[in-house]
């Protein structure tokens, strides 16, 4: 009924000319829009001559003026006064509308921030856009759910727990030390940022939020791995088959005895030692004893001088060796490995002088008791040299060649697998330190695409096969709506060019990964059953459980009398794994059914294209067969006001807690409340780089002081305003009823840039109807009728009940914005309402 009752012909401008004359109490015109409005002071100074008396005069001219009343004040004095109104709009109406909207829940899934660090203005943008959304839906009447999450694990969260400590400290401490230190600094953290987050009017759980490193998020997260390895969708990046090395035992001359043995001469005494990757021996940097097992030094039964060789072996391979080397061995001493600790020996290619170590891992199971350790060739290597402070060091390239330091120039260029191997044995050959060489099957690391042998040059990884389910992925993509359109394509790419992903770190504080592996060949115990059970434990004990128990309380029971060894794997998830996973809080919490997805939006930056996006669509798909995300919405990154990456050294960075409450230098950076950082974000084009700055902020500032201007008229003609008194339609004088029309496009235009998720149009749509619709026009126009008819007449309350109407929808349509603004006027004017809240919020949306 209203828009039809105006014809789209008539401007406002002409409208304005028709009412002046018939509505004015005084006999004058005014020519243009730029007359701001009547008082007793522009009147009084029509006169042709002013009288000495003005001042008397406009006091007995505003006497006769029912000029606006309120105590909503022109200034905000943000920083000291949003305070006032934040808890009922936040943390109080969170839990009011979860318990009281009628419509459908509404799930905005939060990408969880690095628990590291302060919050920059890149956080203040996505969190607001966020929070601006969360509050549309609230005042639209569903239920919304937003859970704040942080990401808590990584190795940088590890690097600043330790880098307090001194180094020495660093050195000496345990992976339970470390899991414990960095545990209290991303705890520490997180209740800093959520000081922050809350003080910028982010409506939330906050009490209860989700944090990675809680033990029952640890164990979802467990569970998803263990439904991928179900089906063949995790596992190790090699796979063990049974292969036929060529394994050498070896002769590696001792140079010098420790002072313990000094009664022993090294003459002609050799440590033996077997390795089944003869490749690996030109990196050899040391020998592993383990202190806790007997050596002896064995020399053949039938030698009868001083001549012979003698080998250095444990004990009880004793009877192991005679059998393979072919001759009857005798003991002519024997001691414990701790003593063989810091003997000298010469190394196998260089001839440079090595040493001995102790290492836990060393049994007398296999081989000689004594182990070859290639720090950049094996995990219990690197490990025990580590700890012995030995540098790491792999003479092999990326494409599995020896290089140039390799120490012995005929083998570089040579593929360790094949020809170097056989170089290397031709060369151990020729020094006469090689002892005996045979074929020896047993299961051996083999890439899973290619099924060849690898060669190990750092920590075995986890993969998790996105081949397997790649289609499936991007099928669901089609039916995902992403903001902006070419979003989808963007992340489709990334996933189109992902065949798998490396789902494990080596770093202490993270999730475990819940493999052991066999002592003797590291071979992985990777099945269904083993991995369930230490989840089970986990349930009980946390993850720490992996640190803190005896290997053997790990094995399930069905593998404890195989006669097999197993040790813990060192590995962690990748970071984006546990993140990626956050899903199944919102799966558990809400028990969603929804066939398509489980969260109504995720919205992140664009660099989320190739991280929390699609770690969180890789695992749900891979889990659910179905995408975690109905909507996709991504913003840029945020630039200085010449367009540039903030950062230190230019001096540009601009901080959210800046902007809030203002620099050192207040009249440079003064302190402009949460209400205006909220405004900035609504105003930028988010879908792009947007930029920030002291002349942006300015102009923000100014838009933010025209809404509380228009406000406040209003609420200073409504102060003799009942709601009893609101006159019908069809009563109100025709440019009411016109400015009604104008409410209700300004409505329709608010809402669609809301749904939409365009909140620059809001903010625009906003702007235009404050400044021209109402200020330029329609407020000039019914100055007169407000301040000079009489208070009772049915002229000023056909003003004041289209004021009502504006004011109400204005206050709602600012509200999700600039919330703490929206419930300060609210404060003002629910006195005229018939039915009182606490909160603007609590109301719903305003329609006509």
């Amino acid at each position: 009924m209203i828009r039809n009752l105006i014809s789209p012909n008539l401007s406002p401008r002409t409208i304005h000319r028709i009412f002046v004359f018939q509505n004015g109490l005084f006999s004058f015109s005014r020519r243009d829009n730029a007359f701001r409005g009547f008082s007793s002071t522009s009147f009084a100074c029509k006169k042709n001559k002013v009288s000495d008396n003005v001042s008397d005069q406009n006091k007995a001219y505003s006497g006769t003026l029912l000029l606006p009343k309120t105590n909503f004040p022109i200034r905000a004095d943000a920083a000291n006064r949003e305070h006032l109104f934040r808890d009922r709009c936040t943390k109080e109406l969170y839990f009011w509308q979860l318990e009281n909207n009628p419509k459908d829940l509404f799930i905005l899934h939060d990408g969880p921030p690095y628990a590291n660090g302060h919050l920059h203005i890149g956080h203040a943008l996505n969190k607001i856009l966020k929070d601006i959304i969360n509050r549309y839906k609230v005042l639209q009447g569903h239920k919304v759910s937003y859970v704040p999450g942080w990401d808590c694990h990584g190795l940088p969260i590890e690097l600043k727990a330790l880098s307090e400590l001194r180094s020495a400290e660093k050195l000496k401490m345990t992976p339970m030390q470390i899991r414990t230190t960095a545990r209290k600094c991303a705890l520490e953290t997180i209740e800093l940022q959520k000081l922050d987050f809350m003080s910028w009017g982010i409506m939330g759980d906050w009490e209860n939020p989700y944090r990675t490193l809680d033990k029952e998020y640890e164990i979802r997260q467990l569970k998803v791995f263990h439904e991928m390895m179900k089906k063949a969708l995790a596992e190790a990046e090699l796979e063990y088959m049974e292969y036929q090395s060529r394994s050498v035992y070896v002769k590696l001359p001792i140079i010098e005895f420790p002072k313990d043995l000094e009664e022993f001469p090294p003459k002609n005494v050799y440590a033996l030692i077997w390795t089944t990757t003869p490749w690996s021996l030109p990196a050899n940097q040391a020998i592993a004893v383990n202190s806790e097992l007997d050596y002896s030094v064995v020399s053949p039964l039938s030698a009868n001088d001083n001549n012979t060789d003698s080998y250095l072996i444990a004990n009880e391979r004793l009877e192991s060796l005679q059998n393979i080397i072919g001759t009857e061995l005798t003991i002519k001493s024997t001691f414990t490995g701790q003593k063989l600790v810091g003997t000298s020996y010469t190394h196998p290619i260089t001839g440079m002088r090595c040493n001995i170590i102790g290492a836990s891992f060393v049994t007398d199971k296999s081989g000689t008791g004594l182990v070859h350790l290639a720090s950049g060739h094996g995990s219990d290597d690197y490990e025990a040299c580590r700890e012995s402070n030995i540098p790491i060091f792999s003479p092999v390239d990326d494409s599995g060649r020896f290089t140039s330091d390799v120490g012995e120039p005929s083998f570089e260029g040579k593929n360790v697998l094949t020809d170097g191997t056989t170089a290397v044995i031709d060369f151990l050959r020729d020094k006469s330190i090689l002892v005996k060489e045979s074929k020896f099957t047993h299961k051996y690391p083999h890439d899973w695409r290619t099924k060849k042998p690898i060669i190990t040059r750092a920590a075995p990884q986890w993969f998790a096969n996105v081949e397997a389910f790649k289609r499936r992925t991007l099928e669901t993509l089609i039916d995902i709506k992403t903001i902006p359109y070419n979003a989808r394509s963007v992340l489709s790419q990334y996933i189109l060019s992902r065949n798998e992903w490396c789902i494990s770190r080596q770093r202490s504080w993270g999730v475990p990964i819940p493999v052991l592996y066999n002592v003797e060949t590291d071979e992985p115990l990777f099945t269904v059953s083993s991995i369930a059970y230490i989840i089970e434990i986990f349930k009980e004990r946390g993850t720490n459980a992996w640190w803190e128990l005896e290997e053997k309380e790990l094995v399930a029971p069905e593998f404890r009398n195989n006669g097999v060894e197993y040790k813990r794997g060192m590995d962690t998830l990748d970071v984006w794994f546990d993140s990626g996973v956050s899903w199944t809080f919102i799966l558990e919490k809400y028990k969603r059914q929804d066939p398509h997805s489980i969260s109504d939006l995720y919205l992140e930056g664009t660099d989320q294209n190739r991280g929390w996006f699609q770690s969180s669509l890789l695992t749900s798909v891979a889990v659910n067969n179905k995408a975690p995300y109905s909507t996709v919405v991504t913003h840029g990154f945020v630039l200085d006001e010449k367009g540039r990456k903030m950062s230190k050294s230019l001096g540009n960075i601009v901080t959210p807690d800046t902007i809030i409450k203002g620099g050192k230098n207040k009249k440079e950076e003064p302190a402009y409340g949460a209400d205006v950082l909220r405004l900035w974000a609504a105003s930028s084009e988010y879908v792009k780089d947007i930029n920030i700055g002291s002349t942006v902020m300015n102009h923000v500032a100014e838009s933010m002081r025209r809404y509380r201007n228009t406000a406040r008229f209003m609420l200073g003609n409504l102060n003799n305003f009942n709601y009893n008194q609101l006159m019908k339609y069809e009563d109100l004088k025709s440019i009411d009823r016109y400015a009604l029309y104008e409410l209700y496009h300004f409505g329709k235009a608010v809402n669609s840039g809301y749904e939409d998720f365009a909140f620059n149009k809001v903010v625009q749509t906003l702007n235009n109807f404050s400044s021209v619709t109402l200020s330029a026009f329609y407020f000039d126009i019914v100055k007169d009728r407000l301040y000079a008819d009489h208070v009772e007449s049915l002229s000023r309350r056909s003003v004041q009940s289209v004021l009502y109407h504006i004011l109400n929808m204005y206050t709602r349509s600012i509200a999700p914005i600039v919330p703490h603004l929206a419930e300060e006027i609210y404060e003002n004017y629910k006195i005229v309402e018939p039915e009182k809240h606490d909160s603007v919020f609590k109301l719903g949306w305003y329609d006509l």
